[in-house]
């Protein structure tokens, strides 16, 4: 992108490479149109054909930079984030390397929709750019969709693939999303963002609510909840440091501004271990770029996409073009047994009907016993796919104590109904099975619980309203009660942001005989 920089009477104006301004950008051109109107009076002298001179953008935080255009307000909030975020500059070098891969395509596409460049800073906010990040209210990747959201905006989920987790499709739904709620709450993106993080009923029913008490109806004055209260202004705190990231001490690592990754379409299923090796990947590599992907290969009906690093994408297509399709996954002979239907085989294998059709060419739903079946099953063993659903659950439960006990949900169940059956947590029980609270329970699903362990009977649990005090960080309280800091999350909805201030309250569930101890 080419930054072009015109001196005009001794000022100088920079006009993106865009082809028209966002609403802000817009407003403040206006402003600016006495200024230039003078400047058409002056002496000939001075109005000589304006300098032209090019700037080279190579990174893409430089050109997030140069393209901020909303106001950042002197509020409390935005400069007690701010504060936090040079406080804690680890975090976003920590964000930049996350963010590495993906940030150069979300920036284009903002750009190319004319959107303000600060929404590529949600992700920050959102995730800390974490595609597998999945939160206590059952949102899940990058852009924090819940399941009703993403369906209504064209995400596919299934126990093949999670369409919140594939980053360029879930960032075109989030853009789709966020031009959506700017129209619906009237062209203010404060309104438009905040409405992205509780939805625009909240949003409009505020604005309504103090136009009729006669009061003030910018962002500002509306009586939101708590969490979308700080969450626009984080999101403007970051504008702030990422602007003058220089001035602040913050170091971001360097984003080539130019594609990190290529799309790849592949036109069907295929094992991701293969996939990495005609790539030159090992599957962990590959499986990080796509998240989206639950299991061990790509989903039988699609999407038949990867996400490929561009300087991969050409080796693995050559090895794909060369590539027999039926060798594009591991085959298991399977002989029909009494009682079986391609239903009932494909619920065991987890593949679907019309895969299983396809493959063997079925014509309807008639199979005959004694007769064999192809079934498409993983080439490696489990381990070999430490980023599919099951292998980051079983990590998640590693080093846990006590007995193991495997849980089918039946009907009538309640996360809270199986977890005082068992004497633990509703956090601990949706914890270990990766779950949220608000998640529905399917009847014959499996959920691992850990009972007994080093658990005393002799505990006192005791409710504490807490109230944060200057220096506290969640690692200190946690230490300070014996707690730990993920429990703080979870109890108060923190999953969004970790960020905490002076004066904020929180609720803790100590067991006071460790804080005696």
């Amino acid at each position: 992108m080419r930054i072009q920089v015109f001196v005009i009477a001794g000022g100088i104006a920079l006009l993106s490479g865009c082809q028209s301004f966002n609403q802000t950008t817009r407003d403040t051109t206006e402003q600016a149109q006495p200024l230039v109107q003078q400047a058409a009076l002056l002496p000939p002298a001075i109005e000589k054909a304006p300098i032209e001179e090019a700037i080279e953008i190579s990174d893409v935080w430089q050109r997030i930079r140069l393209g901020l255009s909303l106001p950042v307000p002197d509020q409390k909030l935005v400069n007690q984030y701010r504060d936090w975020y040079i406080k804690h500059p680890q975090h976003l070098e920590r964000v930049s390397q996350r963010a590495e891969p993906f940030l150069y395509l979300i920036v284009e596409e903002i750009e190319k929709r004319d959107l303000p460049i600060e929404l590529a800073l949600l992700p920050i906010v959102e995730s800390a750019f974490d595609p597998f990040a999945y939160s206590h209210g059952a949102a899940s990747g990058l852009w924090q969709f819940t399941a009703p959201m993403a369906k209504h905006f064209g995400l596919e989920m299934n126990w093949w693939y999670d369409g919140r987790r594939d980053v360029p499709a879930a960032t075109i739904a989030a853009l789709d999303m966020l031009e959506y709620l700017y129209k619906k709450t009237h062209g203010n993106w404060l309104y438009a963002t905040a409405a992205y993080n509780t939805g625009e009923g909240r949003v409009l029913n505020a604005v309504k609510r103090n136009k009729r008490q006669g009061k003030a109806t910018d962002f500002w004055s509306l009586d939101l909840p708590r969490e979308t209260e700080r969450y626009v202004p984080q999101m403007l705190a970051l504008a702030e440091v990422i602007k003058n990231a220089d001035k602040y001490g913050i170091k971001l690592m360097p984003i080539k501004n130019q594609p990190q990754i290529q799309v790849v379409d592949i036109g069907g299923q295929i094992d991701l271990a293969l996939a990495a090796g005609m790539a030159g990947m090992t599957t962990s590599e590959l499986h990080k770029l796509n998240p989206g992907y639950n299991q061990w290969a790509t989903a039988p009906d699609g999407p038949h996409k990867l996400v490929l690093p561009v300087d991969k994408a050409k080796e693995f297509n050559l090895a794909l073009a060369e590539t027999n399709p039926d060798e594009r996954l591991n085959w298991e002979r399977y002989q029909i047994k009494s009682g079986d239907s391609l239903g009932v085989i494909a619920k065991r294998y987890h593949t679907t009907v019309p895969a299983l059709r396809a493959v063997n060419d079925i014509k309807g739903n008639t199979i005959v016993i004694g007769k064999h079946l192809l079934i498409p099953v993983a080439a490696k063993s489990p381990e070999q796919y430490a980023y599919s659903a099951n292998q980051r659950l079983l990590a998640k439960q590693k080093g846990k104590s006590g007995n193991k006990v495997s849980y089918t949900v039946q009907a009538g169940d309640s996360f809270w109904k199986i977890a005082k059956a068992h004497k633990v947590s509703v956090s601990q029980l949706t914890s270990w099975n990766n779950m949220a609270p608000k998640d529905g329970l399917r009847i014959g699903k499996k959920l691992t619980i850990w009972t007994g362990g080093k658990q005393k009977t002799s505990s006192i649990t005791r409710t504490v309203n807490y109230t944060v005090r200057n220096g506290d960080s969640l690692a200190r309280i946690a230490t300070k009660f014996k707690v730990s800091v993920n429990d703080l999350v979870r109890w108060n909805a923190l999953e969004k942001s970790k960020y905490i201030q002076p004066g904020q309250k929180l609720k803790l569930f100590v067991d006071m005989s460790k804080v005696r101890a």
